[in-house]
């Protein structure tokens, strides 16, 4: 399976994504990097892997449906089968989200659909768990429709909250967490149809 990866900073769990590929553990490689970022680490995780990389944005395309337009035929010049959303922080198109359609996941750091939508990303999620006193929160992996976060859920896995907990501290837990659920759950989708919802614990 051919994977196309879109993020805009960090990109740890594209690092996880690479890992697993270079190990044989997961049966994939990445097709193309993108991200709206051309400073972000993503980009440069891919650089090092070399596996291709484009910065599209709003920059190199200030129109939204030349964006839209130049990100699909980025996808598809690249043959990808799934694309995946790791910390990209803009919505997709709707050229990109029907051709793609059933083929684009995005990992969210929270038990969806509590904590999601729009600027509920990074450590504002975990603040918002604390602040709701949550006795548990987690990850979820979701298909990706025209809404932030409000895609079909596929796989999550559960975290406890613990009484001494801060967002930091439990940002770092979640994020553990997070790299092992998307390699899981990319390992089922290459021998699952897209479209059928799985369970991953």
């Amino acid at each position: 399976m051919r994977l196309g990866i879109l993020a805009s900073h960090q990109g740890t769990n594209f690092q996880a994504i690479i890992d697993a590929c270079q190990s044989g553990n997961l049966d994939a490689e990445v097709a193309v990097a993108i991200s709206n970022n051309s400073k972000s680490r993503a980009l440069a995780r891919a650089r090092l892997a070399n596996i291709p990389t484009v910065h599209l944005s709003s920059k190199t395309h200030p129109q939204r449906d030349e964006l839209d337009k130049a990100l699909l035929s980025t996808l598809r010049d690249h043959q990808v089968d799934l694309v995946v959303t790791v910390g990209y922080m803009k919505k997709l198109g709707p050229q990109t989200l029907q051709y793609f359609q059933g083929r684009i996941i995005n990992i969210h750091p929270a038990l969806l659909p509590k904590h999601g939508g729009e600027g509920m990303f990074g450590m504002e999620v975990h603040k918002a768990v604390l602040e709701s006193e949550d006795a548990e929160t987690g990850v979820t992996v979701h298909y990706v429709d025209g809404n932030y976060d409000t895609g079909q859920i596929i796989s999550q896995t559960r975290i406890q909250v613990m009484p001494d907990d801060t967002p930091e501290s439990l940002a770092a837990r979640v994020l553990a967490e997070e790299h092992k659920l998307l390699v899981n759950t990319l390992k089922q989708l290459t021998e699952t149809p897209c479209n059928h919802q799985m369970k991953v614990r």
